[in-house]
């Protein structure tokens, strides 16, 4: 029998029965697609991810109130023994090497209003080294002005929507905005778009760290961010970090997190939810191979005339399993192409939703996909294929 005869019978033998085929190679292309589909949003999360702190350089290090001993605990979560103040982080500036600027900040919810109009957002006090140290502008007026850091002054920055929120028709530059009980000047626009480690960047309003201690009635800060003069200098700024500051507090009553440390962190968990993802929508190739099996053995059922003739007329036992398995294969890898193009047209839909994700698969993912559709398809028509070849010509040839 030549090399290409399997595929031409396994081809004739498929269009003869196109409902049965067709169902079969549906159910493998939904499990590839959701193979594909959910590694692909994995990835995307994880692109997300680096993207995320790739915009944010590699030279930051985060300072929080409390020890967090255990891994994957959210730091300043806990309670600290110590708050971390404003001496504190004038402390860093001063008596540690290597280090560019320190933002003392506070983080709140507060009502921002203008009139009639008002909105409940985030509402984040800091130095006017803030916007530089997180790779952001001034699109429109000025920074916050330069200030000692324990004095408030009634001025504030917005992000682009809330002040398109605020004043849809006039610029804001100049007018003021009440903020919870407070009145304060509008000095210029934030530049800047998406989130940054949770905080969307269009939606906030940024007032010196002084005013957000007396607008909420506090003495600590939420966090202090450290900038280094360099990624290679962050090791060096961690040790002297945690030596000023356990000086000062007698303990170690904080947590230093890296940039690196937690993109790390993300990445680890990110890669192990694509793989789980994946695995678990494997699970319906499974299934398909067992619908692929069913068929193939009504198959072999249906054409045991065929079986006999074929080997009453010399075919041997593996030219007559190879028939079977051609059969499986093409199911399989017509089942693994359709959805291939299933899921490249989901991912391609979710980045029209969703500009700055992109769901696209990885190639280890299309490949895994593709191999696990065939050994699934193949695999499935084993126990077929071999049936037909223990068939006894003359028995086959009687039907």
């Amino acid at each position: 029998m030549r090399p290409g005869v399997p595929l031409v019978f396994a081809a004739s033998a498929l269009r003869a029965h196109g409902l049965r085929t067709s169902l079969c190679l549906a159910g493998v292309a939904i499990g590839v697609t959701a193979v594909l589909l959910l590694s692909g949003l994995g990835e995307g999360a994880r692109r997300y991810v680096d993207a995320q702190f790739e915009s944010l350089g590699s030279n930051l290090v985060f300072v929080f109130p409390g020890r967090t001993e255990t891994e994957g605990a959210m730091p300043g979560t806990g309670s600290a023994p110590n708050d971390l103040t404003l001496q504190d982080a004038r402390a860093v500036l001063r008596g540690v090497a290597g280090v560019r600027r320190v933002v003392p900040i506070v983080i709140g919810s507060e009502a921002v209003s203008h009139r009639e109009r008002e909105r409940h957002v985030r509402v984040v006090g800091a130095t006017r080294d803030f916007l530089p140290a997180r790779r952001l502008w001034v699109a429109g007026g000025r920074n916050l002005p330069e200030l000692e850091w324990e004095r408030g002054a009634p001025v504030a920055l917005l992000g682009s929507k809330l002040a398109r929120e605020l004043f849809p028709t006039a610029s804001p530059i100049g007018e003021h905005v009440r903020v919870g009980d407070r009145r304060l000047r509008v000095l210029g626009i934030v530049g800047g778009e998406g989130h940054q480690l949770g905080l969307d960047i269009t939606d906030m309003a940024l007032v010196p760290v002084g005013t957000a201690t007396a607008l909420y009635d506090r003495d600590g800060l939420d966090r202090m961010l450290v900038e280094a003069v360099g990624a290679n200098h962050v090791d060096g700024v961690v040790a002297g970090l945690e030596a000023v500051l356990a000086e000062r507090h007698g303990e170690e009553d904080f947590t230093c997190v890296t940039q690196d440390s937690v993109a790390g962190s993300l990445r680890s968990i990110l890669r192990t939810l694509t793989l789980a993802l994946a695995g678990i929508a494997a699970i319906s190739l499974g299934v398909a191979g067992v619908g692929i099996m069913n068929v193939m053995l009504v198959s072999v059922s249906e054409r045991t005339p065929e079986v006999g003739l074929l080997r009453a007329l010399g075919a041997r036992r593996g030219e007559v399993r190879a028939l079977f398995l051609a059969e499986a294969a093409l199911i399989s890898l017509a089942g693994g192409a359709v959805g291939l193009l299933l899921a490249a047209a989901s991912a391609r839909a979710l980045r029209q939703l969703y500009p700055g994700f992109d769901a696209a698969p990885p190639g280890w993912a299309v490949a895994a996909a593709l191999g696990v559709s065939l050994a699934v398809g193949l695999a499935s028509g084993v126990l077929p294929a071999n049936r037909a070849t223990r068939l006894d010509p003359v028995a086959a040839l009687r039907g």
